[in-house]
């Protein structure tokens, strides 16, 4: 283990005033790791301005908790801080995705379908070529799966919603939401080969 995670165990090891000062300092780069995360993923979250901040700051309080609950845990396989980074970006990956989902669009939005080709990989100058395909997705999207696929493939597909978050949110294994999406993905494809976007897979497809 490296000299500052030792010193960091060490003194949140301790007792009064070296234990406060510890708590303190911890708690303090917590802070600033919640806030330079909620920062970095702020365009593609509904959350902004002070509520932001606030998110930071609860995420930090929360990851406090944590980590203080799980030192006996800590092995010195990375540094003390990086360990404890983890803890907070779980945490503020949580707390989003709790505000999207509060948040949520009942429909679709304009701006939203206008993202659906970068997700797909689609090459900008070809994205009026592409219009019909698109059109097809979001009619399957929107007749065709359950409320379930839709609300999980909107999150990953669209809106990029951590992983983390889902879980957190819909008390999923990431497993479940891999195949959740992976189902949605078949059931469009299927549309697009049916529509003649697509060709047909062969036998050895990967469908």
């Amino acid at each position: 283990m490296d000299e500052e995670s030792s010193a960091w165990l060490r003194r949140l090891g301790a007792a009064g005033g070296e234990l406060r000062a510890a708590e303190c300092e911890l708690h303090a780069r917590l802070v600033r790791i919640a806030l330079a995360e909620v920062r970095r993923r702020a365009p593609g979250t509904p959350v902004v301005g002070q509520e932001l901040d606030d998110v930071a700051h609860q995420a930090a309080d929360d990851a406090m908790v944590a980590i203080l609950a799980k030192l006996a845990d800590f092995r010195g396989e990375s540094r003390f801080i990086t360990w404890a980074y983890r803890f907070v970006v779980l945490e503020v990956s949580a707390k989003l995705g709790r505000h999207y989902w509060r948040h949520a669009p009942v429909a679709l939005d304009a701006g939203q379908w206008e993202r659906l080709p970068d997700r797909f990989g689609i090459d900008p100058a070809r994205q009026a070529e592409a219009a019909g395909v698109l059109a097809e997705v979001r009619r399957v999207v929107e007749e065709e799966l359950t409320a379930h696929q839709r609300r999980v493939f909107v999150a990953v597909v669209v809106d990029q919603v951590p992983r983390d978050a889902l879980v957190a949110e819909l008390g999923l294994r990431k497993n479940a939401i891999y195949q959740v999406v992976f189902d949605a993905r078949r059931k469009i494809r299927r549309a697009l080969v049916a529509k003649g976007y697509l060709e047909e897979p062969g036998r050895s497809g990967d469908e």
